[in-house]
């Protein structure tokens, strides 16, 4: 009867949760596409200096994301279960620890990540790649170093106002920054004849100055006063416990990404491999546009299952799970009709060949398949961001892609000889049995007992930093 109860719910608050929901994703979607903006910016100018240039640069951008960004985006997401429940429990100052916490951390990690980058040339040479265009990526990653810093504090910063419910700040920010690099990579690529290296800098300088909007709004905004107290010793202290979700998180997410990576390096050993390559590379580029969307109701029932569980509240976390699961539906199958729409004519955007074009138009039906898919699993992976659960999540993703999806893909494609579509219908099969897991642990969940383990990881925090080591009795 408990149980019954808890899921039943009035129409006036569904559409509440509606409404809490669109106006957290609809600016954190704004500020994913925007930052994702400065390295699409950056490869436009380039692609003015010359197809080396390009093509080296798209390299050191795609080496920079495997190994640095999206480690970044992982790591930082733990802020999501610390930073959410803490400010659902109404302990504000602990989210200011949690933030120097995640900063001293992710800036560690960044130092060895630093080093990686120096050595791009040697990797990508022992990778096989071609030795001119290995060179000018070295370089180009080189000069990107400086902006790996800047996304370790920025990803913090983000997750930190996000948990508050301060969206709308990040996006004048991260506007403002894109703005700002078109006109350095203006100045520093095509005037100062830096050429690819001006890209390369202009993509840390705009970092930085996202960062430093940010960093200006926490430190002198009155919506941050409760939850930034300055800075503290006692947020060292807390290092093990925010690696011990960071870590999961981190892999939550790498072990998808990685996954793309991988079949983009298959797709080169398949017959024809300029046309498969080429028409991968379009479908991730298409994926990746239409990620962002559930990216933001992704972020945004991250933010209010959290908020909720340290609220104590299990009946509102039920609540924004149900209303989230309706709008990723409903956005997938309007994005996915669009996409079927759409389907002869999209590979025109990309190239005039009409194998090109005919070949994107006939995988674009498993490529709208497979974002669907995506939409339903990024917000259940962001319900268990909120909820804690990033090691569950973890386990869930490598046996979804590395146990049913890469193998699917090998056999599909080498085997059946489906090529392409083989590669991109096991990212499919991944998708769906990484949804399928998703939701049995989402519909298995008792909310009540979830409230509980927030409360206790809050305390245990709290209790953690603020009060003296005990003596043994």
């Amino acid at each position: 009867m408990q149980k019954k109860r808890m899921m039943s719910f009035s129409r006036k608050e569904v559409l509440e949760e509606v409404k809490k929901q669109l106006w957290l994703a609809g600016p954190l979607f704004t500020v994913g596409l925007l930052q994702y903006s400065l390295q699409v910016i950056s490869l436009m100018f380039v692609g003015h200096l010359g197809e080396l240039n390009l093509s080296g640069a798209s390299m050191a951008t795609s080496f920079a994301s495997v190994t640095g960004f999206n480690l970044m985006m992982g790591l930082a997401s733990a802020l999501d279960t610390l930073c959410g429940q803490s400010f659902g429990a109404g302990q504000h100052h602990m989210l200011g620890m949690h933030l120097q916490t995640a900063i001293f951390v992710l800036s560690i990690i960044s130092a060895f990540l630093a080093i990686m980058w120096a050595f791009t040339k040697d990797i990508l040479v022992a990778m096989h790649q071609q030795i001119p265009i290995a060179e000018e990526a070295g370089e180009y990653a080189l000069f990107m170093i400086p902006s790996l810093f800047a996304d370790a504090i920025l990803q913090c910063l983000v997750r930190f106002l996000q948990t508050q419910n301060i969206v709308f700040p990040m996006v004048i920010s991260s506007a403002a920054a894109a703005l700002l690099h078109v006109l350095i990579c203006w100045l520093l690529v095509l005037k100062s004849g830096l050429g690819s290296k001006g890209a390369a800098i202009a993509i840390s300088i705009s970092y930085w100055a996202n960062v430093l909007f940010m960093a200006f709004y926490v430190k002198f905004s009155s919506s941050c006063e409760k939850t930034w107290t300055g800075f503290t010793k006692k947020s060292l202290q807390n290092i093990l416990d925010f690696l011990k979700i960071s870590i999961p998180s981190a892999l939550m997410l790498c072990l998808k990404v990685w996954t793309f990576e991988l079949m983009v390096l298959l797709s080169g050993l398949l017959p024809n491999p300029q046309l498969e390559t080429s028409v991968l590379s379009i479908c991730l580029n298409t994926f990746s546009i239409a990620w962002m969307i559930p990216f933001g109701l992704s972020a945004a029932v991250s933010t209010r299952v959290s908020n909720e569980l340290g609220a104590g509240h299990p009946r509102a976390a039920s609540l924004a799970v149900y209303v989230v699961l309706f709008l990723a539906i409903t956005e997938g199958i309007i994005l996915v009709s669009v996409m079927i729409l759409l389907r002869k004519i999209w590979g025109n955007l990309y190239s005039s060949e009409e194998q090109v074009i005919k070949y994107v138009a006939d995988i674009m039906p498993i490529l709208a398949t497979s974002n669907f898919l995506d939409g339903i699993q990024s917000v259940l992976s962001g319900i268990a961001r909120g909820s804690g659960w990033q090691k569950i999540g973890a386990w869930v993703n490598l046996g979804s892609f590395y146990l049913a999806g890469v193998p699917s893909a090998i056999v599909l494609a080498f085997v059946l000889h489906m090529k392409g579509k083989g590669l991109w219908l096991g990212i499919v099969i991944a998708f769906i049995v990484q949804s399928i897991l998703f939701a049995i642990i989402t519909m298995r969940t008792n909310w009540e007992k979830e409230t509980d383990k927030a409360a206790r990881r809050v305390q245990n925090t709290k209790i953690h930093q603020e009060l003296p080591p005990q003596l043994p009795s």
